[in-house]
């Protein structure tokens, strides 16, 4: 049997305590588990990942940058909430920058990203109304990465993954309304179409269109919960 030298890039490192608390959180906030105003106490935090208070203090810095936490002076940490106001800029630049992923993505992206593409729309497009919301918005998200890998942007890959994280409470929610999976399905749809014939202007108008069809669900979801419980908004700081 031949020989092998050491290859470093196949090498498994276990990641820091602190970026796997990171992660874990994120998920659970992404996911809902923690609902939107929900105290994240310190007591809690640590009881739940068995770490010490220093690392959980630094994985809520890293998330209150990223939008996802709200840090209340003398009441500690709180799952954020999205306001209507600020899902409107937030969806504003999200459609430039997916319209740049996109065609970024028709231009750039290997013939084998593509296939890659349109694959994972088709397991999204093979799921029924009332599926799981997680598993769609699993689906998605794994869009969205062969999107950002192939559009070969780096600085559009950062921010928009940025934004989706930020608005992924509501992208979960949108994507369990049945009405909207079938609108989903049919403006992606559009995505991956104009990507194939390498029609860069094609896919920017679609993913545009994609995003501020989201946006319109999306807040009026916002508004409803607004009208239905105004006394759930966030505590002042």
């Amino acid at each position: 049997m031949r020989d092998r030298m050491p290859d470093d890039s196949l090498r498994i490192t276990p990641q820091p305590v602190r970026r796997q608390v990171e992660e874990r959180l994120r998920d659970a906030i992404i996911t809902s588990r923690f609902a939107p105003g929900e105290h994240l106490s310190d007591r809690m935090l640590c009881d739940l990942f068995g770490v010490s208070r220093g690392v959980i203090r630094e994985a809520v810095r890293l998330l209150e940058a990223e939008g996802l936490i709200v840090v209340v002076p003398n009441r500690g940490p709180f799952v954020a909430y999205l306001s209507a106001a600020e899902a409107t800029q937030v969806y504003e630049v999200r459609a430039v920058l997916e319209a740049l992923a996109g065609q970024g993505f028709a231009e750039r992206a290997s013939v084998e990203e593509i296939a890659e593409l349109r694959a994972v729309f088709e397991e999204l497009a093979a799921t029924k109304p009332g599926a799981d919301r997680m598993v769609l918005l699993g689906l998605k998200r794994r869009f969205y990465d062969v999107m950002l890998r192939g559009c070969r942007n780096a600085y559009v890959a950062r921010m928009l993954d940025q934004l989706l994280n930020r608005n992924s409470q509501l992208r979960a929610t949108t994507l369990s309304d049945p009405s909207r999976l079938p609108h989903t399905v049919a403006e992606i749809r559009r995505i991956v179409e104009a990507i194939e014939r390498r029609d860069r202007e094609g896919a920017w108008q679609a993913c545009r269109e994609h995003v501020m069809q989201a946006a319109q669900v999306a807040l009026r979801i916002l508004n409803e919960r607004a009208s239905a419980a105004p006394e759930a908004a966030p505590p002042a700081g």
